[in-house]
């Protein structure tokens, strides 16, 4: 049985099922494209010339689209395949017929088949770095990894700046990192299966790596000689060994030559590149970033453009709740004394699929006859929204839909998803605004570890100008819909500095005492001082019954209906 190759059409035909689906709306604009050539033999029907194949296949492709060659056999001219492949944002991958080629097929598979990110870049300031390796990337795929190496330029800082950008299904990435390098070299010399010169030769290696397959698409003599001698500086200044370079020996049986691109026994299979001199191990670990998005929007709070302080309403410490209202123009205070382990609703709104929980931990110790509890974890739930994101002191962790993700507070990321801006800056705040309507910001507390009382806390603040539905609800929520209050009966307290007073709200009469809470969203290390009328009793009168009714029992819950 005669079995024809047609290469050239196979190719084509796919790239016009591609486009056709892309014009007709059928593929997401978001999603990952891909061609898989998998041939056993050189073409032998059609278009034959491989140099022709080769440029029609280029004029086709969409720069959105990608070609993976995978090469059956030795019968394959596979560097045509690898020429085909790299020039088409693709990799080429020999599989041998003799070992398992099932095996080979479905190992190939599993690392394409789950695309995270694409159109991935990555820069350093001009000023600080040189010789930068390649840096923009066309995807990322899941088990896979990114490394960007360059040359540091002689300055007095201390730190390394880097800026990248990146898409995903439904997020645009903005990540800002920031290094300290002294911390780095501090960290490679604790591990002893590190040699001196580790980041020189890392360097070079991707490099080399780099310039052989800039080589194998040269599109002229001149260009390939001229990448092949740069190949061959590096190679013996670096001490590794290419397809261009040679290995001498030495035994005593006397010297013996072994060229690089010898064929290599299948059974070890086939890894084209440079081989390093030696082995090393690369440990990755979470960026430091830092998003240039302000966290509160001049759009949604105009006052704030204009260097003012907008209003907001504050939970903090005990927790502490400070209540902005607008109408009345005051504040009004109150603390919820409930127990660690307790989930608290701020935010129920099924009318905007809203709801934001928090959950109490406890102090380390009683203090003045009393065991401190604070927010530890804070739910943001937007069910409209598909958004679920839960934050405590220790991680952020995000799900979209299917999609999820976690975070450090040692990383800064600024994330633009569908309906919602999530911005975390490092070691200090995450910011959440859902459809330009709905603002909120976990603040994080970190306290000195020997601390005798106090353990890390989340602050949680969110503006008046909150855009919820009628049927808003919760221990903040309720207030969006503010309740007509009355002060009055100004008299001296039990305390001197402290002024009693009588408030009517709801149909009650309360007494109240005029104090200050603080606002850490300016200055975290003494917060500013902000003057409220303060409710005993966890807010007995002033929030709609018990606060024992906002308690729920999961932290994506709602509150029963009203």
């Amino acid at each position: 049985m005669n079995v024809s190759t047609n290469i050239n059409e196979a190719l084509l035909k796919a790239v016009q099922m591609l486009v056709k689906a892309h014009n007709q709306g059928f593929i997401d604009q978001r999603s990952v494209s891909m061609i898989i050539l998998v041939s056993d033999g050189d073409p032998t029907v059609g278009e034959i010339k491989l140099s022709t194949i080769q440029k029609n296949i280029k004029r086709a492709m969409r720069q959105d689209f990608s070609l993976f060659s995978l090469g059956i056999g030795f019968d394959v001219d596979f560097d045509f395949l690898e020429r085909i492949a790299m020039e088409n944002r693709g990799v080429a991958q020999r599989i041998y017929a003799n070992h398992d080629a099932s095996e080979q097929l479905k190992t190939f598979y599993s690392q394409v088949s789950s695309p995270l990110l694409r159109k991935i870049t990555i820069q350093f300031p001009e000023d600080s770095v040189t010789d930068v390796t390649q840096n923009q990337f066309d995807k990322f795929f899941k088990g896979s990894e990114l490394v960007v190496a360059g040359k540091l330029k002689p300055s007095g800082s201390t730190t390394l700046q880097s800026f990248t950008t990146a898409s995903a299904a439904t997020i645009d990435l903005n990540i800002e990192t920031e290094a300290d390098l002294q911390e780095l070299d501090a960290l490679l010399s604790q591990h002893q299966h590190s040699f001196a010169g580790f980041a020189r030769q890392m360097w070079a290696y991707i490099t080399v790596n780099q310039l052989l397959a800039e080589r194998s698409v040269a599109p002229t003599a001149a260009k390939k000689r001229k990448i092949t001698q740069r190949l061959l500086a590096l190679s013996v200044e670096h001490q590794f060994v290419t397809p261009v370079t040679a290995l001498l020996v030495e035994s005593e049986d006397g010297p013996e030559r072994l060229l690089a691109d010898s064929p290599r026994d299948p059974r070890q299979g086939c890894c084209p590149g440079a081989i390093p001199s030696k082995t090393v191990h690369v440990y990755s670990t979470p960026p430091s970033v830092q998003p240039p998005w302000a966290p509160l929007s001049a759009t949604q709070i105009p006052s704030q453009a204009r260097g003012e302080k907008p209003a907001v309403t504050v939970v903090e410490n005990d927790p502490h709740f400070i209540v902005n209202l607008p109408k009345n123009n005051m504040d009004i205070c109150f603390n919820i004394d409930s127990k660690p382990g307790h989930i608290l609703n701020l935010v129920s709104d099924r009318g905007t699929g809203i709801a934001i929980n928090g959950q109490l931990v406890s102090g380390k110790k009683i203090k003045n006859n009393k065991l401190n509890t604070y927010f530890g974890t804070i739910s943001i739930y937007a069910k409209e929204v598909g958004l679920n994101i839960v934050v405590s002191t220790s991680r952020i962790d995000l799900m979209e839909g299917k999609n999820n993700h976690s975070f450090s507070w040692g990383a800064t990321a600024n994330l633009i998803l569908k309906r919602s801006i999530v911005s975390i800056e490092k070691e200090s705040k995450l910011t959440v605004t859902i459809d330009g309507k709905i603002s909120v910001m976990v603040l994080l507390h970190r306290v000195w570890k020997k601390h005798p009382f106090n353990v890390d806390f989340l602050g949680f603040y969110t503006p008046s100008t909150n855009q919820y539905s009628s049927q808003v609800h919760g221990l903040i929520g309720q207030f969006s819909n503010e309740p007509s209050i009355k002060v009055y009966d100004l008299h001296e307290g039990t305390e001197p500095e402290k002024k009693q007073a009588t408030m009517e709200v709801k149909g009650n009469k309360l007494t109240v005492t005029r104090g200050k809470q603080k606002d850490y969203r300016w200055d975290k290390k003494q917060g500013s001082d902000v003057y409220c009328w303060f409710v005993h009793n966890s807010g007995k009168g002033f929030i709609d019954g018990h606060y024992t009714s906002y308690i729920v029992p999961n932290l994506d819950s709602f509150l029963p209906p009203v």
